[in-house]
């Protein structure tokens, strides 16, 4: 336990300072509104549109992009690729995850069906169905490895650590009075038990979903070897980690202005801290001139979430009254809440999912050095 504790304390007091903040920034509750409804439905009018800000994450956006088309113009090197894998077979759980995945996309947005209640039940099994294609497909690309082939185990674990992972997240949602929200928690006949089993559930799918998407990108070898021989950039361990503590105090107090801090802060510490104790992690990796984990993590994420986005505004619209899928969810977000091209995430939010795939990762590492597991998702080469 006592080599554990450094390890430790520091999410502790991730966990615990935006309660201390809330007992300061709320004299008379001394929690934030909504706090402890669970699964989360608190909706309040939030700040609107913002051109000033929307200028300026929209050019930061832009840059980032120019700098991920570009990277020879950032100090990146050009590396031979290595030679593609040798292509198998797709294995049986692709053709089984790609029956899931169409029957229960196409259950979930229809909505009205023969199959009466199933439908409140499309969510996981599709998204489920769904990984194991993406597995199926690294697999096909990568001469039979994959995470699922070759690391069952961590793969399992993955989806352990998912729900512990986003209920992390959705506690700090609170703070930010609700940056997102499930307005479909109380279907009739769907007792509150069942609806939180429901998105228990559902909760299993977000690491192993990002982790096969970084390994089915690691498969692309231009993509692979891109960003490898890049500028040498070791971030100080001490500020990722004071840094963070100090914004996610800060959230609570400015929750509007401070609302990208979900995201951002625990990231800083947890990578700080893997940093400070030396543990390899995609930050890290840096300071060696390799951002290819950072970057294809990232970039994992991103995918993801079209997917992500893309089914679900589809289980509620053309008609959002006909509640059918008690997972849906709606953005809340201040300032930059505009331009939703069929998806209920403004097109600004989707840079957010860039430093939500690097901060999966770090939590994984975590998770694996405190519970002792094998946190590595890369995977060796057959000859």
């Amino acid at each position: 336990m006592n080599k554990k504790w450094p390890l430790i304390w520091p999410v502790l007091i991730c966990l615990a300072l935006p309660l201390i903040a809330a007992w300061f920034a709320y004299p008379e509750t001394h929690l934030p509104p909504g706090f402890g409804v669970f699964p989360p439905d608190y909706d309040q009018p939030m700040p609107g549109f913002n051109l000033t800000i929307f200028v300026v994450i929209a050019l930061v956006e832009l840059a980032f992009g120019i700098f991920l088309l570009f990277p020879t113009w950032f100090g990146f090197q050009p590396v031979s690729p290595s030679p593609q894998p040798a292509k198998k077979p797709f294995p049986i759980w692709f053709w089984i995850g790609a029956a899931f995945t169409l029957f229960f996309w196409w259950l979930m947005w229809a909505r009205v069906t023969p199959f009466g209640s199933l439908v409140y039940y499309a969510f996981s099994p599709m998204w489920w169905g769904f990984i194991l294609v993406l597995d199926g497909l690294t697999y096909r690309r990568n001469n039979g490895v994959s995470l699922l082939s070759s690391k069952p185990k961590t793969f399992v674990i993955s989806a352990l650590v998912s729900v512990f992972g986003w209920l992390f997240f959705e506690y700090y949602d609170y703070f930010v009075l609700g940056n997102w929200y499930y307005p479909n928690t109380h279907i009739p006949g769907l007792s509150h038990g069942l609806i939180v089993a429901l998105f228990l559930i559902a909760y299993t799918t977000v690491w192993p979903a990002i982790f096969e998407w970084y390994t089915l990108l690691k498969t692309c070898p231009k993509l692979a070897t891109r960003y490898s021989q890049g500028p040498k950039l070791a971030l100080p361990a001490w500020l990722l980690i004071w840094g963070g503590f100090a914004l996610i105090f800060l959230m609570t107090f400015l929750p509007y202005p401070l609302f990208w801090v979900v995201w951002i802060g625990p990231f800083a510490v947890v990578a700080g801290v893997l940093m400070k104790l030396k543990i390899w992690n995609p930050v890290s990796a840096m300071a060696t001139g390799n951002w290819t984990p950072l970057i294809l993590v990232a970039l994992a994420s991103l995918f993801n979430g079209f997917f992500w986005e893309v089914w679900n505004y589809g289980s509620a619209h053309p008609l959002p009254e006909l509640q059918t899928n008690p997972n849906y969810w709606i953005y809340n977000i201040p300032y930059v809440n505009v331009i939703h091209i069929f998806a209920e995430m403004p097109l600004l939010g989707f840079f957010g999912y860039l430093p939500f795939g690097v901060l999966v990762w770090v939590v994984f590492i975590w998770a694996g050095k405190v519970f002792g597991f094998d946190s590595s998702i890369e995977l060796e080469q057959k000859p």
